[in-house]
């Protein structure tokens, strides 16, 4: 070894090693201490250099591993796709099931089960083509007969499944092994959100009768294809109180990196803040804007996003006649202080609108200035409004109008017409009416502020209160209201057509405005049928328009929806949701683990 060393040392003119060990011997102490002190700042320059060398090509990528613990409140009952009802059925269907699509935060639709779709340029037929090596929990193949069970169970009387609306109508046809066709009747936009819909596994559900479906134990310990598959189930009273979840490595968009998910059970929401207060569990949604505040100030972390929700002021010609008059809706428009309401209402929680559309509408938002309010509020600029309209305050403070209307007096003598004549009725009309909401806090001190903003221009206000239940049966339904502080969910176009067309005026539609417009009218239909994105947006535009010059309601505020997350979670992404289930699309994507590697073996 040592006749190799001095080999290659001549070759290189390297002193040997016997050559070394003289020179260091004939140093001096004072030699030898400064050699050691150089070699020593070589060797830590060297280090430090490797170590920057290192850093620049090092980048942080997602590793496997962790746990996950979120509370909500209510026990699951339908971990079913069909029989979903409540929040915390749809958080766990999301969990186990997938979809032939997915849809994504940012509103993208991606394959899941599915390779690839295509569509028909008449957009009546739907081809999709299903991935390979795509498996439910239990490891038996999904195929596309699962595909077609699924669909004809949802359109099922007997099942009774909510999703039934969605696929009426629809022929499914089978192509091969792999691929199938949907064909509608006619073009219908919004179809490809329908291919969402999680898909049962047929070898289990197709022994259960009809009429057992609601019963099967497989609601819940249920088996999917989704991201995460059920593993414990803790049950309390015979009621579960708590579900661990462990990741599909077999899921078709790749194994989750977070190993196990915990979902905890609550009855109430102050029982859920205080889980999370304790450490019980680490993550929980949809508190109130107190809660959140609260927590906030705890120093927890909160994400939020613009849900799409409208939340108006609607007016009932039939019942308050007076509202026929639109200075006065735009009066209401200027003098209620939408800010307050997001400020003491909301905390900051929401935004201020002047639309019916969603800020967040993503066929909308990408090509329209409007969202947030921009008119301000002004009460002498309302009683301008109201007074270039003929209103005048009274001495009771309340603003009253003289009516002039045309009436048809008859003239009898001695029991016998002679003569009609019109002549001029004279009567004063004042300002007052009615105020309809749910009995929901926020809605509650929201109808209370609008009540004190709307008196302070000269209007009498009395707010009415009724249960959720009482409100839809019995006030909504009959269309037994004034005016009325109320929601609208906005989840696609199908919903603006049955809050805004005028064949859905009366029950059991849902134009609680009252409103028609021609225009309107086919501008809604157009945006049903419509594949081309930027055509469907020009329409949403036209809407807004036309919505803005007849003032059927005053628009007031969009909430958000409240996520307190784990700090040290990465890739969740709120994005647009649409309900708290939609938190869960990403979720394989979420991650608590980080991991360090050279960026060219991360490409």
């Amino acid at each position: 070894m040592n006749r190799i060393w001095n080999i290659i040392s001549r070759k290189l003119k390297i002193p040997t090693k016997d050559e070394t060990k003289k020179a260091i011997n004939s140093f001096s102490k004072k030699e030898y201490i400064i050699f050691i002190a150089a070699f020593i700042v070589l060797l830590i320059s060297t280090v430090a250099i490797v170590q920057k060398i290192n850093q620049q090509f090092l980048v942080e990528v997602p590793d496997y591993g962790g746990e996950l613990i979120e509370g909500v409140v209510g026990s699951p009952r339908f971990i079913n796709p069909l029989l979903q009802f409540s929040d915390t059925d749809k958080d766990l269907t999301a969990l186990v099931y997938s979809g032939l699509l997915r849809r994504l935060p940012d509103g993208r639709l991606i394959g899941d089960l599915a390779e690839k779709y295509e569509v028909s340029e008449n957009g009546l037929s739907y081809t999709f083509t299903l991935k390979d090596n795509i498996y439910f929990h239990d490891n038996e193949p999904v195929t596309i007969d699962d595909v077609i069970f699924t669909i004809e169970k949802a359109i099922d009387t007997d099942i009774k499944s909510p999703k039934k609306v969605n696929w009426e109508g629809v022929e499914i046809e089978k192509i091969d092994q792999k691929i199938l066709r949907f064909t509608l009747k006619q073009p219908y936009a919004p179809f490809l959100e329908n291919t969402i819909l999680g898909i049962l596994p047929m070898h289990l559900w197709q022994e259960i009768p009809d009429s057992g479906w609601n019963l099967s134990d497989l609601n819940i310990n249920a088996v999917g294809s989704g991201p995460y598959k059920i593993s414990q189930i803790k049950k309390k009273s015979g009621l579960p109180k708590q579900y661990k979840l462990k990741s599909f490595s077999k899921f078709s968009l790749g194994k989750p990196y977070i190993s196990n998910i915990v979902i905890k059970f609550y009855s109430n929401e102050t029982e859920l803040v205080d889980a999370l207060k304790q450490g019980e569990v680490e993550q929980i949604n949809s508190i109130s804007p107190e809660n959140a505040k609260m927590l906030e100030n705890s120093g927890f972390n909160i994400s939020t996003t613009v849900l799409p929700r409208v939340f108006s002021l609607f007016f009932n010609q039939n019942e308050a006649p007076i509202f026929t008059d639109k200075k006065i809706i735009e009066a209401f428009n200027k003098a209620i202080d939408k800010e307050r309401i997001i400020r003491e209402v909301l905390l900051d929680y929401g935004v201020s609108i002047e639309s019916p559309l969603p800020p967040n509408l993503i066929e909308y938002a990408n090509y329209s200035s409007s969202g947030k309010s921009e008119i301000g509020n002004s009460q002498e600029e309302a009683k301008k409004i109201l007074e270039s309209s003929g209103w005048k305050l009274n001495e009771e403070g309340i603003m009253e109008k003289e009516k002039v209307s045309a009436v048809v007096q008859k003239i009898t003598q001695q029991k016998k017409t002679v003569k009609s004549q019109t002549v001029a009725k004279k009567e004063v009309i004042k300002l007052e009416f009615s105020l309809a909401t749910s009995d929901i806090p926020e809605l509650q001190k929201a109808a209370q502020f609008i009540k004190e903003d709307l008196e302070k221009i000269g209007a009498k206000v009395e707010i009415k209160i009724y249960e959720t239940g009482s409100l839809n049966q019995e006030i909504i339904r009959p269309r037994k209201y004034e005016t009325m502080l109320f929601g609208q969910i906005i989840n696609h176009e199908s919903d603006l057509f049955a809050f805004w067309h005028s064949s859905q005026r009366n029950d059991p539609g849902l134009n609680i405005a009252m409103y028609t417009n021609s225009k309107v009218d086919k501008l809604l239909e157009g945006i049903l049928t419509s594949l081309d994105k930027k055509e469907t947006a020009k329409k949403y535009l036209e809407f807004e328009s036309e919505i803005k010059k007849d003032l059927p309601a005053v628009f007031i505020y969009s909430p958000e929806f409240i996520y307190v997350t784990k700090k040290s979670l990465d890739g969740i992404s709120s994005g647009n949701i649409r309900s708290s289930s939609d938190r869960l699309a990403e979720i394989y994507q979420w991650n608590l683990k980080k991991d360090n590697v050279w960026s060219f073996f991360n490409n």
